[in-house]
């Protein structure tokens, strides 16, 4: 037996502990963690620290960087989210329908959790504890496989999470990490058939589709994030350039940032006039087509064929000139990941028409993107934004990490 078949082996053996632990011993135990991280953050940011170190050595960009990057207030809004996720409902044991049907037979679905939750995550630490925290209270074991970059600060956090779980009284096998960062072990995650009830990656284009290819295990994409904004000839100009600062710049390396803006040819020349100073604070890299250009001169590039399905996670973005509308949705169905699309404009029954026909988890009218979020939803945190339609779609907080039995009550009636 490997190692990680050991691991996963021990993680089974405590799903079945957790998924009938009560509401009050799982708060007690994000109340544990919270409390662990807190007292020992010192600890955390040491480790952090030296993978920061490490990754700028390493040349990593400054985006993914600042995704790597501890701080005492991220650790604290690392913990909030913690005790969010303890104030929030428990969805298991939930009833969500019961009928009696004509034989006499009581019918009942009832909300139970998925089992053992593996998660395939890049350079981001705060993923080990929002994912940890969510699948504890959904009463779901997990099995965590950082990044490399991240593996120190990883080791630290699962290790108090796992004393924690100890003194409030639950297997320290609820929560694990995969130890050694190698390909091959993400493979042989991929494949622990029996163990792994559902695998959920979370990062970049390439990873995401590299488990869905390869993993034989059940498997949730998430987080592909080429998102769009247009920029309809009946905007406000001025709201759309504010929106489209935000949605690129606010944070370039996460997965609801904007990484394509569309604009309404009859309002390119006015919108960029109020749009490209803000992007000058930020020197945001414009990559655009022909039309753009004629406008933006010497301050963008000739966008080539691949920019319009990139993934930058930087302080880069595709400009497009649309003839209008339809076009725009077009263009988005075609080159979206189906995560999250954003529409500027004043006219109601567009906006409508946009909502209607845009293939996207989430869809805006007038606002950022950027809101794609578990937090922002009212979910508390969330463990990835699904870009599938099966099972769960957009920010999956506790109730899309369930599934459901049936739960059949009778007096001796046979078939």
């Amino acid at each position: 037996m490997t190692a990680l078949q050991q691991q996963g082996t021990e993680a089974k053996a405590a799903s079945y502990v957790l998924a009938t632990a009560g509401t009050l011993m799982k708060n007690k135990a994000l109340e544990a963690i919270a409390s662990m991280l807190t007292q020992r953050q010192e600890e955390w940011l040491a480790a952090n620290a030296q993978d920061v170190a490490a990754a700028r050595e390493a040349g990593i960009r400054p985006a993914m960087l600042d995704r790597l990057t501890l701080t005492p207030e991220r650790i604290a809004g690392i913990v909030s989210g913690v005790r969010q996720v303890a104030a929030l409902p428990d969805p298991i044991g939930q009833v969500t329908k019961m009928e009696t049907r004509p034989n006499g037979l009581i019918i009942g679905r009832r909300r139970v959790p998925l089992g053992v939750i593996a998660i395939i995550f890049e350079a981001r630490p705060n993923v080990t504890v929002d994912a940890a925290a969510l699948c504890l209270k959904s009463g779901n074991v997990c099995i965590l496989r950082g990044g490399k970059e991240a593996i120190r600060s990883n080791r630290c956090a699962a290790q108090l999470m796992r004393e924690a779980l100890l003194s409030a009284g639950l297997p320290e096998a609820c929560i694990s990490l995969v130890q050694d960062t190698s390909h091959e072990t993400a493979s042989e995650l991929m494949h622990l058939d029996g163990l792994v009830d559902v695998l959920i990656p979370r990062g970049g284009a390439g990873l995401i589709r590299t488990v869905a290819k390869e993993a034989s295990v059940p498997v949730i994409r998430t987080g592909e994030g080429v998102c769009h904004l247009y920029v309809d000839d009946e905007a406000d100009l001025d709201m759309a350039a504010k929106v489209l600062y935000n949605a690129k710049c606010s944070r370039p390396s996460v997965c609801n940032a904007v990484e394509c803006v569309l604009v309404h040819q009859a309002v390119s020349t006015a919108f960029w006039a109020k749009a490209l100073p803000l992007l000058e604070e930020k020197q945001v890299e414009l990559r655009a087509d022909h039309a753009a250009q004629l406008i933006l001169d010497s301050r963008a590039k000739a966008a080539a064929e691949s920019d319009w399905d990139a993934e930058y996670d930087d302080y880069i973005l595709a400009v497009r000139t649309v003839g209008g509308m339809d076009e725009a949705i077009h263009f988005i169905n075609r080159h979206g990941t189906g995560h999250s699309e954003a529409i500027m404009t004043r006219n109601y029954f567009k906006a409508q028409h946009f909502l209607d026909q845009v293939d996207a988890a989430a869809v805006y009218v007038n606002t950022s993107t950027r809101f794609t979020d578990g937090g922002e939803f009212g979910l508390g945190a969330e463990i990835g934004i699904s870009t599938q339609k099966m099972h769960a779609r957009g920010p999956m907080g506790l109730e899309e990490l369930t599934s459901c039995k049936y739960v059949i009550y009778g007096e001796g009636q046979v078939r």
